[in-house]
């Protein structure tokens, strides 16, 4: 007979796949508190049921949500110690229960800007002087309903524009329209995601991009690579980033700025910012009030050597985060790796014991003249168990097949050319491995 724990930590919802996090906080509180955990997420798995003591069923999107997980939470009244809200989803209306429950959370009443990308812009341009004097340029925007809405737009942006869901994550929808393209075609991208609202942004002309990431004081800086081209989708994470004094200012003055529009105080951050060429202008692509996804928790955990999911729950049980990240130990990157050309795909392709991503990591070493040991996989997972259609040149994360967490021991090479030559080398060492199923 399972004993039940005296207090409980709250979850309430997780991000797509980020259930090996879930459970690895629930671990934590466990081991470090005594606590249980309760689960509150749409259509949960038998997995979810086995890792949380309780799992309630219920959309944190749907109205009236707040007032049915106070009901369905009422059995648990005295127990509920912490709660966490991790999904984005979840962001208001899991904060407005956690407030309704007098659980610590950040503000609830802000938190809609660090949803909708629309509430965020709004939010800017009430501040747009503050904003602007602090270095951050606020770009312009426009709700999207139809075809002569991006037309409007264009006539008032003709260098390029970017068209793109307000609420959803991923990159999934994301359209950069540049002079000449078919705005017909572009709308019709974004088309499945009107229901939730769309918008057009004026274009950021800055080419680099990092995110400001953290927890309450606790803040670090990683570097985005992303795709070129039509589909700016990102292909790999990068920590610790390589940024001059001036630069980590900016960014980290546009990160803070970002926390208080959607009312982050103490709570877990992931704001995407871009970066001018020298340096010295940001502009917020879009906030988060959650982990980073892409594993860049786990990265800082392999380059700092800290474990931030330990400190979110540490924090929410009332012990601070520290003040900054210890030195970092190494290079840690997570890296988005597709396939060769447009083909149906699933990891059952693959011929038993072949092992594609030491082949790619060995001919990545090989063609960087790393030393022996230098470069590490420390991670790897496919992304989708089903055979799909996936894209060569990927229009978002799902034309992706795979993740693979690597780290470079400082002072053997720059990690930017070893996600670079990975993902050169990886499409061939796929087909090499699948190449008997792949012929048939």
């Amino acid at each position: 007979m399972k004993i039940q724990p005296s207090c409980l930590l709250l979850i309430v919802d997780y991000n797509l796949s980020r259930i090996d996090d879930v459970a690895h906080m629930a671990h934590y509180a466990r081991e470090r508190y005594g606590a249980g955990t309760v689960l509150i997420r749409p259509a949960p798995s038998e997995r979810v049921a086995r890792i949380c003591d309780h799992v309630i069923d219920l959309d944190p999107l749907a109205d009236g949500f707040v007032e049915a997980a106070l009901e369905r939470l009422a059995r648990f009244s005295g127990r509920l110690r912490a709660g966490i809200v991790f999904s984005d989803n979840a962001v208001q209306s899991g904060a407005e229960l956690l407030e309704r429950l007098d659980l610590a959370v950040d503000c609830a009443s802000l938190a809609a800007g660090a949803f909708s990308k629309h509430e965020y812009r709004v939010a800017e341009h009430r501040t747009r002087e503050i904003l602007e004097a602090q270095g951050v340029m606020v770009p312009d925007y426009a709700q999207a309903e139809s075809v002569d809405d991006l037309q409007r737009f264009c006539a008032d942006h003709p260098d390029g524009f970017v068209v793109k869901p307000s609420c959803e994550g991923n990159n999934r929808g994301v359209v950069v329209v540049r002079d000449g393209d078919s705005l017909d075609a572009a709308f019709s991208e974004v088309a499945p995601y009107l229901h939730g609202g769309v918008i057009c942004e004026a274009f950021i002309p800055y080419a680099r991009e990092f995110s400001f990431d953290g927890i309450g004081a606790l803040s670090f800086i990683t570097e985005k690579v992303s795709a070129t081209g039509r589909y700016p989708v990102e292909v790999a994470q990068i920590l610790p980033s390589r940024l001059e004094a001036h630069e980590q200012r900016t960014l980290v003055r546009a990160g803070r700025a970002a926390n208080l529009l959607v009312g982050q105080c103490d709570g877990p951050f992931h704001n995407e910012i871009k970066l001018s060429d020298d340096g010295l202008r940001a502009a917020v692509v879009e906030p988060n009030r959650r982990p980073a996804g892409m594993k860049i928790w786990w990265l800082a955990r392999w380059a700092y050597g800290i474990d931030l999911f330990h400190t979110w729950i540490d924090s929410v049980f009332g012990s601070a985060p520290p003040a900054q990240l210890p030195e970092p130990e190494r290079f840690a990157a997570a890296v988005m790796l597709g396939v060769a050309q447009d083909r149906l795909f699933s990891p059952q392709d693959v011929r038993v014991g072949a092992k594609p991503l030491d082949d790619a990591i060995a001919a990545t070493a090989r063609a960087l003249g790393l030393r022996d040991g230098a470069l590490q996989a420390r991670g790897f997972e496919w992304l989708a168990a089903e055979r799909r259609f996936v894209h060569a040149i990927a229009r978002d994360n799902a034309d992706f097949v795979a993740l693979a967490i690597v780290t470079l021991e400082s002072g053997d090479g720059d990690i930017r050319d070893v996600v670079a030559t990975l993902r050169a080398q990886w499409p061939a060492a796929l087909d090499a491995a699948c190449e008997t199923r792949a012929a048939a």
